[in-house]
């Protein structure tokens, strides 16, 4: 039987101590920069172990390593999944809830995507990374980055 995803996710920002933001650009939708998502992979996965899976198989940073603090905002968005990806999970799911996570990490940190699902990455300072996100709740979470930055 197919696997559905889990209507479950993470959404992390990643961003260096000058509050430089990175974003990511979609394989499957050019026109999507956002920053680091992902679905648990199981049930019982937590929401930090998630976030911990999903950087590293997108962008090839470890958000245990010395120098990168990963942070739970304790924020939670629930939107709509967009019609184009609802076949990946159970009929009748239309809502997703996604938890949202800081990850500060060195300045200089290098970037290795998965070519599978992004084809292009930049740091962008917070603002402008907030005008550049696609979706309104990774433009929003750009825009609370200066209230929860490590500091």
């Amino acid at each position: 039987a197919a696997r559905h995803k889990i209507p479950e996710s993470v959404l992390v920002v990643v961003y260096t101590p000058a509050l430089e933001v990175l974003l990511i650009r979609r394989t499957d939708a050019p026109e999507f920069w956002q920053s680091v998502t992902g679905s648990k992979d199981r049930p019982d996965e937590s929401y930090e172990a998630t976030a911990v899976r999903e950087v590293w198989e997108e962008t090839g940073i470890n958000a245990r390593a010395p120098g990168c603090c990963l942070s739970d905002w304790y924020l939670e968005n629930v939107y709509a999944i967009y019609p184009q990806w609802r076949h990946r999970y159970a009929p009748g799911v239309l809502m997703n809830t996604e938890r949202v996570f800081g990850l500060q990490v060195p300045a200089g940190t290098p970037v290795r995507l998965n070519p599978r699902e992004h084809m292009e990455w930049r740091w962008l300072p917070w603002l402008e990374a907030a005008d550049a996100c696609y979706s309104s709740s990774n433009a929003e979470a750009c825009l609370l980055l200066p209230r929860f930055a490590a500091g």
